[in-house]
C-alpha cells in the first residue's frame, strides 16, 4: 500500500507486483499475515525487493474458521487460536492437552493419568444432560465422528472400562494450530453439530521448507513418578487400629506396602522425523512419529506409530490449487484392571488400598474373600490395537478473478480390536473368571466419508468488501463390529487365551452362511451351536456340536450407517474496514431423526465495530473492537442409531443377566423391541447470545478481550424409563427442559520486555460460568456411588432450579454414642446441599522469557467453585472398613472412639470436598546451541517438568477428576 492512501497491489505467488501513481516521496508499506510490516521510501527506485521477516505475534492472529480463514482483528465471533509456539509441553498423548488452560472458557480434563485415557472438553459450560458434551473436532477440513474409535471394555470380572481417546491417532508434533470456535456466530456453519463448540485442527504444511528440502528431528525422553499417594497404615499401625475399633484381622507377620507394589516410576519416549520442501509451485511435508508412553500403574502404556504426508500444488497459472493431507497411524493401548464399576471388592487400586498389610507380597497368596492386587495384575491383560487412515483431498479453481469453486473429498477409516483376558489363576474376582478364565474380543470398525462442494465470491468495492460462501456437504458414518465373550480356558497364558478365543470365533464364523446378528455355544450344555438372524426374517438356527478351544462362547454383531446432508451459506460484509457484518445459515438433514424433524435450520448473525479505526479515537488504542452475535446451533451426539423408529433385535442379555453365566451356561436370547417409533424426535437446540470487546495498546503490546454470553439449550435428548409393563425398559425423547449457561470470559496478554536479544511475555485468562436447569418438572438421579453397601446409591440429582449434577446428600453432623453417623433430619433425608460438581471459575496463567540463546516458560492452570464427592474415601476409608479388617488411612484412625466398627458408609456431605486447585502444569528451560555452517542448521536442548505441584485442600490423589456420570432415571 502507498502509505496514507488506498492505492495498493497484491503480489503473485512468486512475489512480483506492480504499483502505479507513486512519486519519490511516497512510502510503500509491505504487509502479510504472519510477517512483520515494513516501510520503504520510493525515492528514485523503479524496482524494490523486500525480504519479509516472520512475526510470531502476527501469526497468532490467523484463525482457521469453518470453510475459511480470518484474523483476530477481523473476526466477528468469539474465536481464538493457539499455535504450535504456544502449545503445552511435556508428555502429550493427545492433541487436547496441547491447549489445556490456554483459552478462556475452555475446560479440559483428562479422565485419569493413564496413557490414552479419555479427555473431556467443555466450551462455555455443560449443556446436555445425556448427550455428548464434547465439541466437534475438524481435522484439516474433515469433521470427525463423535464418540470413541475403540470399544469400551466388557466386564469380565472386575468391572467395565471406558473407550480410549479417539484423538490419540494424531501426532501432536504434526499440528500447526488449533482454533476454538465458541459462540453461535462462529459454530453455526456446522449446524446440528456446533452446540458444544468446534475445535479446528490444522496440520503443518511444507510451505516453510527450503528449496532443497529441510529435515527436522526431535527426540524426547521422559520420566514419571506417582505425584501423590494415600497415607495408609503399616503393619503395626494397622493391628493397633483394628484393635482400637474392636475388630479382628489376621496377622500373617508381613509388612507390605501394597500401594507401592501397584505403582511404579516409568519412562517414555517420543521421536519425530520430518521433511519439508517448498519448490515454488507447491510444497510437501512428510513426517514419521514413534512414541511409547508407560503409565505409573503396571500394565498401562500407549504405543503410537504415525506417518503423515501433506502436499500442495498449483497449476494453470495458479488458478488450480490441489491439496492433500493424509495420516496413517497405529495405536496400541495397554490398560490395567481399573474400573469404576468393579463392585464392592474394588479394582486393582481399590484392592491395594484396602489390602491387609500383613499379607505376603506374593501373587500366589489367596486372601480367601478379597482380591490380591498382585494376583489380579499377574492374571490380567487388556490390549487395544487401533489402525486409522484419514485423508482429505481438495481442488479449488478460480473461475474468474473473484469467484472460486472448491471440491473436497474426505475419508476416515478406523479399525480397532480390544482383547481382554482374566486368567483362571485369579482369586475372588467376578463373572466366574477364577478357576475358569474369561476373555473378550471387542471389534469396532468406523468409516466416515465426506463430500463437500463450495463456491466463494469475494469482491472489493470502493469502500467495502463482500465475501460470500455457499456450499453443500454430504457425510455418512458407518459403525460396525462384534463383541465376543469366552469362558473356560485350558491355558493360563494370557496371550494363548486371546488366540484361543480368536480361533474359536473364526471357526464358528466359517461355518455360518449368510448374515447373522449373534451366535453362542457351550460345550456339554443342552443347546447346540445356535445362530440368530434378523434378515430376511428373525430366525434361530441350531448347527449342532462344535469343537473349539473354549468351553463357552457368545458373540453379538452390529452394522449401522447414519447420514448427514447439509446446505450452508455465509456472507461477510465490511464497510471502511470499520463495520463488519456476518450472516450464516445451515440446513442439516439427518437420518437419526424421524420424518417430522428430518431437517433443521441453524441461523446466526454477528456485527463488529472497529472503534479504534474511527478518527475520534486517534492513536490512543491500537485495537478496540466491539462484537455482537446471536445464533442457533444443534447437538445430535449421544443419541445413537435408529432411536426414532421401531426396531427389533435379539437381546444381548437374558433378564439382565449375561448370556454366558458365571458357571459357563449360554442362554439363547429371544427377539425383543429395542426402540419404539418416535417421528417427533429431534436434536437438542442451543440459542446463544454474545457480547465481546477486544482491546489493545501500544501496537497490541498489551492486549486482551472480554466476552459475556448466554446459552439456552432446549429439547434435551434423554433416555427415559418406559412405563411398565413395557417390552423395553427405556426410550429416547426430547425432554421439556432448558439448560442455561451464562457467564463471562476475560483474557490479557502483555509483552513486558522487548529487546533485540531478550523478551518477557505473560498471559492470563479466567472464565466464569453459571449453570442451571430451568422449566423442568421432573427429577433424575445421577452420580452413581460405588462400594460395599452402596448399591444403587446416588450423590447427585438433576432438578429445576439447580445446576447440572448438583449434589443431593444427607447432611452429616457427626457420630452418635454407638459410632454411627448422624444426619440432619435422619438417614432418609437426602436433600440438595447447594453445591455442584461444575466449577464456577476456570483459568490459566503462562509466562515466558528469553535471553540470547536461553528461554524459559511456566504455565499454571486452575479451577474454583466446584465440589468433588470422594467416592474412594466413602468406599474404603471408614471405621466400618477397618472394623472388617481392611486397611485405611491415618485420618480414619483419628476417628477412633467416634466412628463405630459397623458404621454404615452412607452417602453424605461427610465425603463432599472442595475441588479448588492451582496446578503448575509445565515449566521448561531450553537452549539453542550455536552451530557453524554444516549438516545441522539449528539444535535445541530443552528440559520440561510436568504436573510439578498442586495447591488444593482435596484429600484425594488429584482434584482434576473427570468421571462420566452414568445417569439412571428413577
Amino acid at each position: 500500500m502507498v502509505k496514507g492512501t488506498t492505492n495498493g497491489a497484491q503480489t503473485d505467488f512468486d512475489g512480483n507486483f506492480v504499483i502505479s501513481d507513486v512519486d519519490a516521496s511516497s512510502t510503500l508499506v509491505f504487509s502479510y499475515i504472519g510477517y512483520k510490516t515494513q516501510e520503504v521510501v520510493v525515492g528514485n527506485q523503479t524496482t524494490i525487493n523486500i525480504m519479509m521477516e516472520e512475526d510470531a505475534q502476527a501469526l497468532a492472529e490467523v484463525v482457521i474458521i469453518g470453510y475459511g480463514t480470518t484474523t483476530v482483528k477481523d473476526a466477528t465471533g468469539a474465536v481464538s487460536a493457539v499455535t504450535s509456539e504456544d502449545f503445552n509441553g511435556g508428555v502429550i498423548s493427545s492433541p487436547e492437552q496441547l491447549i489445556q488452560g490456554k483459552t478462556a472458557g475452555v475446560q479440559i480434563s483428562q479422565g485419569s493419568g493413564e496413557p490414552g485415557s479419555g479427555v473431556a472438553i467443555r466450551i462455555r459450560g455443560t449443556s446436555s444432560v445425556r448427550s455428548n458434551n464434547d465439541p466437534l473436532f475438524v481435522v484439516d477440513g474433515v469433521p470427525l465422528p463423535s464418540g470413541g474409535s475403540s470399544s469400551e471394555g466388557t466386564d469380565i470380572g472386575v468391572g467395565s472400562s471406558s473407550a480410549r481417546n479417539p484423538l490419540s491417532f494424531l501426532n501432536p508434533n504434526d499440528i500447526e494450530s488449533m482454533s476454538i470456535l465458541k459462540d453461535a456466530s462462529s459454530t453455526a456453519i456446522y449446524g446440528s453439530r456446533g452446540a458444544n463448540g468446534v475445535v479446528i485442527i490444522t496440520t503443518k504444511s511444507g510451505k516453510g521448507g527450503a528449496q532443497g528440502g529441510t529435515w527436522e528431528f526431535s527426540s524426547d525422553l521422559s520420566f514419571s513418578s506417582p505425584a501423590n499417594d494415600f497415607d495408609l497404615l503399616n503393619r503395626s499401625e494397622f493391628l493397633a487400629a483394628v484393635s482400637a475399633f474392636g475388630g479382628t484381622a489376621t496377622d500373617l507377620g508381613n509388612d507390605t506396602d501394597w500401594q507401592s507394589l501397584v505403582t511404579r516410576n516409568s519412562s517414555s519416549t517420543n521421536n519425530n522425523l520430518a521433511y519439508s520442501q517448498n519448490y515454488g509451485s507447491g510444497n510437501v511435508r512428510a513426517t514419521f512419529n514413534y512414541g511409547k508412553q508407560f503409565g505409573i500403574v503396571p500394565k498401562s502404556s500407549q504405543e503410537r506409530v504415525t506417518g503423515r504426508v501433506n502436499l500442495s500444488q498449483r497449476l494453470f497459472e495458479d488458478k488450480l490449487r490441489l491439496d492433500l493431507q493424509t495420516t496413517l497411524s497405529r495405536v496400541n493401548d495397554e490398560a490395567p484392571p481399573l474400573s469404576g464399576s468393579a463392585g464392592s471388592t474394588g479394582d486393582m487400586l481399590g484392592a491395594a488400598y484396602s489390602a491387609n498389610p500383613t499379607w505376603p507380597a506374593s501373587s500366589s497368596f489367596n486372601p480367601g474373600d478379597r482380591i490380591n492386587p498382585l494376583n489380579l495384575l499377574e492374571n490380567w491383560q487388556s490390549l487395544t490395537y487401533t489402525d486409522r487412515f484419514l485423508v482429505n483431498f481438495s481442488a479449488s479453481y478460480d473461475i474468474v478473478e473473484d469467484l472460486t469453486a472448491k471440491a473436497t473429498v474426505g475419508y476416515d477409516k478406523s479399525n480397532s480390536t480390544r482383547e481382554a483376558e482374566l486368567g483362571s489363576k485369579s482369586f475372588n474376582v467376578g463373572r466366574g473368571a477364577g478357576g475358569n478364565g474369561r476373555g473378550t474380543i471387542n471389534d469396532l470398525d468406523l468409516e466416515n466419508r465426506l463430500l463437500e462442494l463450495t463456491l466463494s465470491y469475494k469482491k472489493e468495492f470502493d469502500n467495502s468488501v463482500l465475501d460470500v460462501l455457499g456450499g453443500f456437504s454430504y457425510q455418512d458414518f458407518n459403525t460396525k463390529g462384534r463383541n465376543v465373550e469366552g469362558w473356560g480356558y485350558s491355558t493360563t497364558n494370557l496371550n494363548s487365551m486371546a488366540r484361543n478365543l480368536t480361533d474359536a470365533a473364526s471357526k464358528i464364523e466359517s461355518m455360518i452362511t449368510g448374515s447373522y446378528q449373534q451366535y453362542g455355544y457351550a460345550s456339554g450344555g443342552d443347546a447346540d451351536l445356535f445362530v440368530n438372524r434378523l434378515f430376511p426374517d428373525p430366525d434361530t438356527d441350531f448347527l449342532g456340536e462344535v469343537t473349539i478351544p473354549v468351553k463357552s462362547i457368545f458373540t453379538n454383531t452390529f452394522d449401522n450407517t447414519d447420514e448427514l446432508q447439509s446446505f450452508f451459506a455465509r456472507a461477510n460484509y465490511s464497510i471502511a474496514s470499520k463495520y463488519l457484518f456476518t450472516a450464516t445459515v445451515r440446513a442439516d438433514g439427518s437420518s437419526r431423526f424421524g420424518e417430522n424433524n428430518r431437517y433443521g435450520i441453524f441461523p446466526s448473525a454477528a456485527f463488529a465495530w472497529k472503534i479504534n479505526e474511527e478518527d475520534f479515537m486517534g492513536d490512543a488504542m491500537s485495537t478496540l473492537k466491539l462484537r455482537l452475535s446471536y445464533g442457533i446451533t444443534g447437538n445430535q451426539d449421544g443419541l445413537g442409531y435408529g432411536r426414532f423408529v421401531r426396531r427389533e433385535r435379539y437381546s444381548t442379555t437374558i433378564n439382565g443377566d449375561p448370556n454366558i453365566s458365571d458357571g459357563g451356561d449360554v442362554n439363547v436370547p429371544g427377539i425383543s423391541t429395542v426402540e419404539f417409533a418416535n417421528p417427533d424426535l429431534k436434536w437438542e437446540e442451543t440459542t446463544q447470545y454474545n457480547v465481546g470487546l477486544d482491546f489493545g495498546f501500544a501496537n497490541d503490546r498489551f492486549s486482551g478481550s472480554v466476552d459475556v454470553y448466554r446459552k439456552e439449550t432446549r429439547d434435551l435428548l434423554l433416555n427415559i424409563e418406559a412405563a411398565q409393563p413395557s417390552p423395553q425398559p427405556t426410550f429416547f425423547q426430547n425432554l421439556d427442559a432448558v439448560v442455561l449457561n451464562q457467564g463471562a470470559e476475560f483474557s490479557l496478554n502483555y509483552d513486558i520486555l522487548q529487546g533485540e536479544d531478550y523478551g518477557w511475555t505473560a498471559g492470563f485468562n479466567v472464565a466464569y460460568n453459571k449453570n442451571e436447569i430451568t422449566d423442568f418438572d421432573g427429577e433424575i438421579a445421577a452420580g452413581t456411588i460405588r462400594g460395599a453397601g452402596l448399591s444403587n446409591a446416588f450423590a447427585q440429582r438433576l432438578a429445576s432450579g439447580q445446576p447440572l449434577y448438583s449434589f443431593y446428600l444427607r447432611e452429616f453432623t457427626g457420630f452418635d454414642a454407638n459410632g454411627n453417623p448422624v444426619h440432619e433430619g435422619g438417614v432418609d433425608n437426602q436433600q440438595f446441599v447447594g453445591k455442584s460438581a461444575l466449577p464456577d471459575f476456570t483459568g490459566g496463567f503462562s509466562t515466558s522469557a528469553n535471553y540470547k540463546n536461553w528461554s524459559a516458560s511456566m504455565y499454571f492452570n486452575g479451577q474454583f467453585g466446584n465440589y468433588i464427592y470422594n467416592n474412594t474415601a466413602n468406599a474404603f476409608f471408614t471405621g466400618g472398613a477397618i472394623g472388617s479388617g481392611n486397611n485405611v488411612t491415618q485420618n480414619v484412625v483419628e476417628l477412633a472412639g467416634q466412628e463405630g466398627r459397623f458404621a454404615e458408609a452412607s452417602v453424605s456431605t461427610r465425603f463432599l470436598e472442595k475441588g479448588d486447585f492451582v496446578r503448575l502444569q509445565t515449566a521448561s528451560i531450553s537452549y539453542d546451541v550455536p552451530l557453524k555452517e554444516g549438516l545441522f542448521k539449528s539444535m535445541r536442548l530443552s528440559l520440561t517438568g510436568q504436573n510439578l505441584f498442586v495447591i488444593t485442600d482435596y484429600s484425594g490423589l488429584d482434584p482434576e477428576v473427570s468421571v462420566a456420570p452414568p445417569v439412571q432415571p428413577f
